[in-house]
């Protein structure tokens, strides 16, 4: 992911409202290319698309997917839909959050790890489930969870 940049965002935003792309397209563009959508994109939206600053923090507040601050360098989703709750999972949310100091949605100060929640990966016989980045991660517990957490910490920045 490349650090916020005024000019670089400027021309993935032209481009995208160039293509014809809708402004999700374009909020996509700036996500992948940054791993959020920095504030001071709005107003170089708002221009593009003829809207106002506050429908675009609707569009961005709307999806779920669509991050204001700096996603960490690893993402570790947990669900929480009502078949992974039935074995555990809500215990399992309570000491992810413990164990890295964070709450649902937030990031780790030391910018390792962000933890989200989910509606259903689709592993429902094999939960509690959850994602370490794009990878499923099934019958999970506190220890496989803390396993996952060193091993996402011991990892060295590029």
């Amino acid at each position: 992911m490349a650090e916020w940049n005024q000019h670089s965002a400027a021309t993935l935003i032209a481009k995208a409202h160039g293509a014809g792309r809708p402004l999700t397209g374009a909020l996509r563009e700036l996500q992948d290319s940054f791993s959020y959508i920095d504030e001071r994109a709005i107003a170089l939206l708002a221009d593009h698309y003829n809207l106002s600053p506050a429908e675009i923090h609707g569009v961005i507040s709307y999806y779920a997917d669509f991050k204001t601050r700096p996603a960490g360098r690893h993402t570790l989703r947990l669900c929480q839909a009502e078949a992974c709750q039935a074995v555990g999972a809500r215990a399992l949310r309570e000491h992810a959050q413990h164990r890295l100091g964070v709450k649902m949605g937030e990031t780790t100060s030391d910018g390792q790890i962000s933890l989200e929640a989910v509606y259903c990966l689709g592993l429902c016989a094999n939960g509690p489930a959850g994602q370490l980045n794009d990878e499923a991660q099934v019958q999970l517990d506190s220890q496989k969870l803390d396993a996952l957490v060193t091993s996402c910490r011991k990892e060295k920045s590029p």
